[in-house]
């Protein structure tokens, strides 16, 4: 699928801006015309027959005839028919009428006609996109509608809000972009009432913001739209309030949850269930299990002062305050109001309890929680989440057959498992190395239960295939995914690049890597391009190391711990101790450039390191007898918290050094240039606790970031 054909080309041809009214003339026209369905006449077309017939197919609903017709005819139809066509399609909700209605768009792009599509048309291929999970293609057409002079319809901008909303990596902030690109549209329109009737945001857009700023922690935004609604007209309802409670555990206000279920009474509207659900996670969230029990058995027995029982439970932290968020929820001493109405908890709340249980690894208390399900009411039973928690409470513990039991156990009840319950056994099974049992289940999955392999699947199988050094393995099921039509997310990529660089195969791990830069649908990270750093570091080839490095750079992405680590290992391998002085010159730079007078050092972020990273900088170190780099080193790593491995290195030097500086014959000028040197290594004898000269204050260690870079 074209999932970024509307990247750099807007969809329609850009107009004035709203400022004028002339402009406002022409949206208005524009969607006058389009709501009256005029019927235009190609000029390739004069009698207009085709289009004729085609429009008679579409409003027959006869989806499939009419794309035939349109396939099939050398000339453009007309808007009315085009723009029916692409909702018609929109309508089928299928990948193969996304693709289609994705090709009409290419094509009208391609001739420069876009502006033959109306805007019911486009806001219902946005929401069409949204649901398929081609979010970055539904965004792409909602902002280019703006900028064409077109308003979406709040059901379909708010729609792509909310997908974008729980997207991961940006795309909350996102989210919360276009919110405010749509409403500051609106507000600049807000003139003439009935030409934003049907795009001003309502209280499912607000939510969706809401719960986009929740996702991100940003209680500030959260509160400035919130105030907002009334401007618009929008009042909160429930879900707004759970919105609000997520908002809460997501910055780490525990104390403050009870508040926001007792403003929620206070202001009229009545709990749901899912709020109930959504108080349990928060508690759940926070590790707070003896709360979310109190909770549960309070609504088990009928309770409705469930204020009172979590004031109780509230934990003060001032570190946390918020000040924003405090005066916003609204913190009281009054007296905590009653639930207006009793509840019960339903699977769900036992299924997020026995979540916390796992977490805890309080196997026990998974199994027994099911146990006592079984016995509640009909709308407490267990259903698929809860017996999947079960079996991946039971792989976590390693009890992988105890877990296919659960299986056979849903089967036998009436439970149809779903993907997920076999993606968390396929993982159980690879994690133990049991690929062939991994397969058979997959093969149990398809034919048996009709349950085909999604991208996760396949993920963890091409992992449980690196976990048996089987990369011929690992590339035949990336491949039989590309095969299905399945796009790789991703982690196949980098899983896949894994592979190929635990094996000493780095071209291939770059051919993946390649590939990876190219898909749209997914966006290199740092981990991936560490990846690809170590398949060469494993080698040796500390050159071609450096080169993806600088490559990373021009990227955006700064080198970390990990990629120091691998290219420390790689020096090592390609024994360079030269370029490991160089490379701890560097790390030096970052490790300590905001320690001295406050102000940075170098154009890169600091950075913490590893026990990893610092030892094998020492290991080589040592090895090359650079003994002052060594103890530079070794105070890094006690200053890290981090041991050194003294035994390892005594070893080594007893090994390899313990004759240095033992002969007799050196010229003075020799026995001159090697004295600091010798002076280095008495003091490092002194620190590993071998025998050694006694040396006084002429030979010190300095502060690690007053060194001056050694010359090689």
């Amino acid at each position: 699928m074209d999932h970024c054909i509307l990247r750099s080309t807007h969809l329609f041809p850009r107009s004035p801006p709203y400022s004028s009214s002339s402009s406002r003339s022409l949206l208005r026209a524009q969607t006058t015309k389009h709501a009256q369905g005029i019927t235009f006449t190609s000029a390739s077309d004069p009698d207009g027959h085709n289009d004729e017939k085609l429009l008679t197919l579409l409003k027959s609903r006869k989806t499939e005839e009419a794309w035939a017709a349109y396939r099939n005819s050398p000339r453009l139809p007309n808007p009315t028919c085009l723009s029916r066509l692409v909702a018609q399609l929109a309508y089928q909700d299928s990948p193969a009428a996304f693709t289609r209605a994705q090709s009409i768009v290419r094509r009208l792009r391609n001739e420069s006609q876009l502006h033959r599509l109306d805007a019911n048309s486009l806001g219902l291929l946005a929401v069409f996109a949204a649901k398929r999970g081609a979010t970055l293609y539904a965004t792409s057409v909602i902002k280019s509608m703006l900028k064409s002079n077109y308003l979406p319809h709040v059901k379909a901008w708010s729609a792509v809000v909310s997908r974008l909303a729980s997207s991961p990596d940006d795309g909350p902030a996102e989210a919360i972009r276009l919110f405010t690109s749509v409403t500051r549209r609106v507000r600049s329109l807000n003139a003439n009432p009935s030409l934003v009737a049907d795009s001003r945001p309502d209280t499912a857009a607000f939510n969706a913001v809401l719960n986009a700023c929740a996702n991100v922690g940003d209680t500030k935004r959260f509160v400035q739209l919130f105030e907002e609604m009334p401007d618009f007209k929008a009042e909160p309802d429930v879900l707004t309030y759970n919105v609000m409670i997520k908002l809460c555990a997501r910055v780490g206000r525990k104390e403050l949850i009870v508040f926001v279920l007792e403003k929620m009474i206070n202001v009229g509207i009545t709990p749901c269930v899912t709020t109930m659900n959504s108080l349990v996670a928060a508690y759940v969230g926070f590790g707070d299990l003896e709360s979310a029990e109190k909770m549960i058995q309070a609504l088990r027995d009928g309770k409705r002062d469930l204020c009172y029982i979590l004031r109780d439970r509230k934990s003060e932290d001032p570190e946390k305050n918020d000040d924003v968020l405090d005066k916003f929820v609204g913190k009281t001493d009054g007296e905590p109001p009653l639930l207006p109405k009793t509840y019960s908890p339903d699977s769900r709340m036992y299924t997020t309890l026995m979540k916390g249980y796992m977490k805890q690894d309080r196997v026990s208390d998974v199994v027994q929680t099911l146990e006592a399900m079984r016995g509640e009411g009909a709308g407490s039973h267990p259903d698929h989440v809860t017996y999947t928690t079960v079996i991946t409470a039971l792989v976590k513990a390693g009890s992988i057959d105890r877990a296919r039991y659960v299986l056979t156990e849903m089967s036998r009840v009436g439970i149809p498992a779903n993907r997920i319950t076999y993606n968390v056994l396929l993982k159980g099974y690879c994690q133990q190395f049991q690929v062939q049992k991994a397969k058979e289940l997959v093969q149990e999955m398809v034919e048996d239960a009709g349950i085909e392999l999604d991208v996760v699947s396949y993920n963890i199988l091409i992992d449980g295939c690196i976990q048996v050094d089987d990369t011929a393995g690992a590339l035949a099921f990336f491949n039989q995914m590309r095969e299905k039509g399945i796009a790789p997310s991703k982690v196949s990529y980098t899983t896949l690049m894994k592979a190929f660089a635990v094996s000493g195969q780095p071209k291939m791990a770059q051919k993946v890597f390649d590939e990876m830069l190219k898909d749209p649908r997914v966006k290199a990270d740092l981990a991936a391009w560490n990846m690809l750093i170590e398949g060469y570091c494993r080698l040796g080839l500390v050159d071609e190391a450096k080169q993806i490095i600088e490559n990373m750079k021009e990227h955006g992405f700064y080198p970390n711990v990990s990629t120091y680590g691998s290219l420390a290992n790689g020096i090592a391998a390609a024994r360079k101790p030269g370029e490991a002085l160089l490379l701890w010159n560097e790390v030096k730079e970052r490790c300590y450039q905001n320690k001295a007078d406050g102000v940075p050092s170098s154009l890169l972020p600091p950075i913490k390191p590893d026990e990893g990273l610092l030892d094998s900088l020492a290991d080589v170190c040592v090895r090359a007898a650079f003994f002052q780099k060594a103890l530079e080193i070794v105070v890094c790593m006690e200053e890290n918290g981090i041991a050194p491995n003294k035994t390892k290195f005594k070893r080594i030097y007893v090994e390899m050094h313990a004759r240095m500086f033992t002969s007799k014959h050196a010229s003075r000028a020799r026995q001159e240039r090697r004295k600091e040197r010798k002076r280095a290594a008495e003091a490092f004898k002194f620190w590993l606790g071998l025998p050694n000269s006694y040396y006084g204050s002429e030979w010190r260690l300095e502060p690690a970031e007053d060194y001056a870079v050694d010359s090689i």
